[in-house]
This record gives structure tokens, sequence and C-alpha cells, in this order.
């Protein structure tokens, strides 16, 4: 099974873009990920299944749980420790469906 950084290697460059917006029913702004150092990795995976799925739903937070790998196992143990990683739980979970904005 890949690790979570052979993932990241797989995965289309997010050169130019700076954040994503996670979007309610009402389009409001419930989540933002910066495109920058400590928060890239799950922009970058956040980024490439919400552009596959066109937003982030059921579907798209499993195969984002994939490619986060180990860090979805440490996600489990230690609930808290990754919020983006609890945050597609939740989604798989409520059955919950965010549209996604890109800058």
């Amino acid at each position: 099974m890949p690790s979570f950084s052979q993932n990241l290697q797989q995965l289309a460059p997010v050169d130019g873009l700076q954040r994503l917006s996670l979007l309610g029913s009402d389009g409001q702004t419930l989540a933002v990920f910066e495109n920058a150092p400590g928060t890239q990795g799950s922009f970058r995976v956040y980024h490439h299944v919400a552009k596959k799925c066109g937003a982030i739903g059921v579907e798209a937070a499993q195969e984002a749980l994939a490619l986060f790998a180990e860090h979805t196992n440490d996600a489990r143990l230690q609930p808290g420790k990754h919020p983006n990683i609890d945050r597609l739980f939740d989604i798989v979970e409520r059955n919950l469906r965010f549209n996604v904005r890109c800058e």
C-alpha cells in the first residue's frame, strides 16, 4: 500500500492556487485550506478529489481517506490530531456534500 508521500507524488501540481474553500449548500464558506507549508498535503488531496468528483461528498471523502494512507489510521486512533481527516470521516458518516471553490 503506498504511503501518503507516495500518493502525493501522483497528484497533479497545484501551482498558482492559493486556497480551497468548502462551501455549504447556502454558499457559505465552512472551511478553508491554504496552499502553504503545513497544509499543502491536505490542500492537494482535497483539490484532487474535488476536481475528480465535482464536490466533496461521500465518494470523494472515501478516496481522500485512501490517499491520506497511514495518516487515516492515525486519525482514527487519535481523534482531533488530524482535523482535515476527521472532516472526511464526518462527511462519510453523515452523508454530507460540500461544493468547492479554488482561488
